[in-house]
Parts: structure tokens; C-alpha cells; sequence
């Protein structure tokens, strides 16, 4: 079987990562989160009213997820872009801090970065209908136009949960409570400081080992929700998948290769 490159990963970690965003999101829907109710009545929407469309509106979101994931139709993931946006803005639009907003960058981030790699985004019929092809080679303006755009996305998401540490959100207090600190906030401070300096880190000279360890950091830290601890995990599959990209993306192995490239050009032109 022959092995996947370097970008064809990137890809594949990308759909696989937007797929989780639907399908854990989907899954709060199905099982009616009661705070999607503030979120409705920002659009006007009643509770009960409410209620009745969260499943369905979750019965969407896990199908798509689902075609994502087998059959990565542009019109889909450029969707994902577009609700991942407006769902998290209903967190600050309903009174949350803006920090939950920026802190669900992954979520719209892996979609459009995988659109990104695939060309660009175009937002015509024939476009938004036709499925991306792993197998079609990246030109190396599109990888670079992604690596940026992932920085930028791994930096708000960092900052973002940074943030909520620093100001001490009481999920998050709760869930070092739990964990059995005697002084959970601070703990939820220095957790804080560490989220806001990574986040600088990623977004001024990202590393390929910090990008690591702050990866395997997001995903522990992810599974410590005091309910519904797997949806919650799987839905921030776009926290995950971006900064598992951006390590793809700082492969040496891929620069060495680029270069050695660029030099073979220069030698046949000469």
C-alpha cells in the first residue's frame, strides 16, 4: 500500500477534524443542551420552539459530518466555515465573554484551512458541488497560505481558553475542582499564563515539539468536562486537527525536499 505524503495527511487530518466538529456538535442537539437556548433567543426563538429544533438541527450537523467524512464535498466544509462562525459568535452575542468565541476558532478554522489547501475558495455552483481530490499535488503558495492561516487559527483557540482561565470561568474552576486541586484558581491563572504564552509562541516562531506538546495539552485538557465529556472532546476535533496540521506542516523532512526541489530548478534554468 503505498504511503500517504506529507499534504495528503494535512488533508485527511483537516476532514477528519471538521467531521468531528459536526458530529460532536450534532450530538449536543440530539441529547438538547438547555444553553442552546440562549442562543435561539437571540434569533427570537422561544424555548420551547427551541427545544423542537435542536434535534433536528443536530440530526444535520451528524449527517454531515458523516458524507464529510467519507466524501469531502466542498458545499460542506465551506457550510462548516459559515455555522462554525455564527455558532460560536451566539456565545458572545448572548452575553458570554469573547473569549468563547475566539476559543472555537478550530471549529471554522480546519474546514477552511482544508479548503485552503485544495485551492482556494471559489463559491460557485460548480465549485461548491465538486469534491476535493487528496491525490491532486499542492503548489507551495497554498501550503504556505495555510501554515499562516493555521498560526493564526492555533493562536486564537490558545488565547481564547488562555482567557477563560485568566478570568476564571466558572466550568473550567469547577473542573479543576474536581480534579481534586485544593486552589483551583490558581491553578486556573497559571494554566492561563501558560495558554496566553503558547499561543504567542505558535503565532511569532511555532516549534515543531512545543507544537506537541501544546496538542497532546489540548486534548488532555479537553476530556475533563464534568458532563457529556466525550461530546464536548469531540467537537473541539477542530482545536485538535489544526494543531496536529500545523506540525504536519513544519515537517523538516517537507522543507528539505521543497528546497532540494527549488535547487534542481535553478540548475536546469542555469
Amino acid at each position: 500500500m503505498k504511503s500517504l505524503t506529507n499534504n495528503q495527511r494535512i488533508h485527511y487530518t483537516l476532514r477528519i477534524a471538521s467531521a468531528m466538529c459536526f458530529i460532536g456538535h450534532g450530538a449536543f442537539g440530539i441529547i438538547t443542551k438547555p444553553i442552546w437556548c440562549n442562543y435561539f433567543a437571540i434569533f427570537g426563538i422561544d424555548k420551547i420552539t427551541a427545544y423542537r429544533l435542536m434535534p433536528v438541527l443536530g440530526s444535520v450537523d451528524i449527517i454531515l459530518g458523516i458524507i464529510l467524512l467519507f466524501k469531502p464535498i466542498r458545499a460542506i466544509a465551506a457550510w462548516l466555515v459559515f455555522w462554525g462562525i455564527m455558532t460560536a459568535l451566539c456565545r458572545p452575542l448572548s452575553g458570554e465573554p469573547f473569549a468563547e468565541f475566539i476559543e472555537r476558532a478550530g471549529n471554522f478554522g480546519a474546514p477552511l484551512c482544508m479548503l485552503l489547501l485544495a485551492g482556494g475558495i471559489k463559491l460557485n455552483f460548480p465549485w461548491l458541488f465538486s469534491s476535493i481530490n487528496p491525490n491532486v499535488p499542492v503548489d507551495e503558495k497554498s501550503l504556505v497560505r495555510v501554515k499562516t492561516t493555521l498560526r493564526i487559527i492555533v493562536f486564537l483557540l490558545l488565547t481564547g481558553h488562555g482567557w477563560l482561565n485568566l478570568i476564571q470561568k466558572p466550568g473550567i474552576i469547577s473542573q479543576y475542582t474536581s480534579l481534586g486541586f485544593s486552589n483551583p484558581v490558581n491553578v486556573s491563572i497559571l494554566a492561563g499564563i501558560f495558554e496566553i504564552m503558547a499561543a504567542i509562541a505558535v503565532l511569532v516562531r511555532p516549534v515543531r515539539p512545543l507544537i506537541f506538546v501544546f496538542l497532546i495539552w489540548k486534548m488532555g485538557t479537553e476530556l475533563f468536562y464534568p458532563h457529556f465529556e466525550i461530546f464536548e472532546w469531540v467537537e473541539r476535533g477542530g482545536s485538535y486537527g489544526t494543531l496536529f496540521a500545523l506540525w504536519l506542516c513544519l515537517d523538516p523532512l517537507r522543507r528539505m525536499r521543497t528546497n532540494f526541489v527549488r535547487r534542481e530548478r535553478l540548475t536546469v534554468d542555469g
